[in-house]
């Protein structure tokens, strides 16, 4: 298999997305692993396997008409396997297995179907001590943005899932990559206050074009560099409901063909109206409710340059 992936919107030809069966029972409070799913067993409102079902197939149907091939996770017993950027991410011809929380360590050993078919040297296993998920690692070029958690307190928080170890470890993986790292605001409790990954506060989309929580950010001045550098005029900036329901957590197929949430209908609107965009929508309100939505879902192998 031939990996590829230097950006977030190159044309898509093959993905790892997520499988929603047998996902297991509705977690208690204790055994939930973000603040979203928190408040979705506190409030009797997680999602049921058949919308799960559902969303995810609506979702698999608009990457197969864009004729991108799919490739599934081996199903795990009472597992949730939904998001399979969780587990791994590409970054140029490599692929970096995470080292996410010890209770999904069941979701790795589902990949290994589809690591076989990836040159050893290729596959990057962290040490024990480096923390990264992929929903924290947003490609732009040259320069790979990371969102961390980077303060005394980073143990005590479920949500903190990128430390400053990862920084130093992919720095010497793509020397010749800008990395900027970024602190984001964390809560085990509050979705409202929770920036779980990086690709929930901030995405590039289309042709130079941006999607930003300005509040997501512990530093207000890592958010001004973003917009800065993709210029004001080219950047859409979310509300606190907009953040909430994962605005930025859309997925791109291509620069001018993107899927989205059905109902992010401020969003919706300007990528079609204003940046001129193909806005494919699906559902997965449900699916958000467990702290992921579009881009969580999938593992991108190979886009073109």
């Amino acid at each position: 298999m031939e990996l590829h992936v230097t950006s977030e919107t190159a044309r898509l030809r093959e993905v790892v997305l997520g499988w929603p069966f047998s996902s297991g029972p509705v977690p208690t409070l204790e055994e939930t692993c973000d603040s979203k799913s928190y408040e979705s067993v506190l409030n009797g409102v997680y999602p049921a396997e058949e919308d799960i079902v559902r969303e995810m197939g609506a979702f698999e149907a608009i990457l197969k008409k864009y004729d991108v091939k799919v490739y599934r996770p081996a199903p795990v017993e009472n597992c949730n396997q939904i998001f399979s950027r969780d587990v791994g991410f590409v970054i140029d011809d490599k692929i970096i297995v995470s080292n996410i929380i010890p209770d999904r360590q069941a979701e790795i050993d589902a990949y290994e179907n589809i690591y076989r078919q990836i040159h050893y040297k290729n596959i990057y296993n962290l040490p024990e001590t480096v923390h990264v998920e992929g929903g924290d690692v947003v490609l732009c070029g040259e320069t790979i943005f990371l969102g961390q958690y980077d303060f005394p307190d980073y143990r005590e928080l479920k949500t903190a899932r990128t430390n400053r170890l990862a920084l130093d470890y992919l720095r010497m993986i793509f020397p010749n990559k800008e990395i900027a790292p970024v602190n984001l605001r964390k809560s085990d409790t509050d979705p409202l206050e929770c920036i779980l990954h990086l690709d929930c506060t901030f995405m590039p989309v289309g042709r130079g074009k941006a999607i930003i929580y300005r509040p997501g950010f512990m530093n207000p001045r890592d958010a001004d560099h973003i917009i800065e550098r993709f210029g004001r005029e080219n950047v859409f900036e979310l509300t606190l409901q907009e953040m909430y329901y994962m605005n930025s957590n859309i997925f791109s197929i291509s620069p001018d063909v993107v899927v989205s949430e059905e109902h992010f209908t401020r969003l919706n609107t300007h990528m079609k109206e204003v940046w001129g965009m193909t806005v494919e929508t699906v559902p997965y309100r449900e699916i958000s409710k467990m702290g992921g939505l579009l881009r969580c879902s999938t593992l991108p192998l190979r886009r073109d340059e």
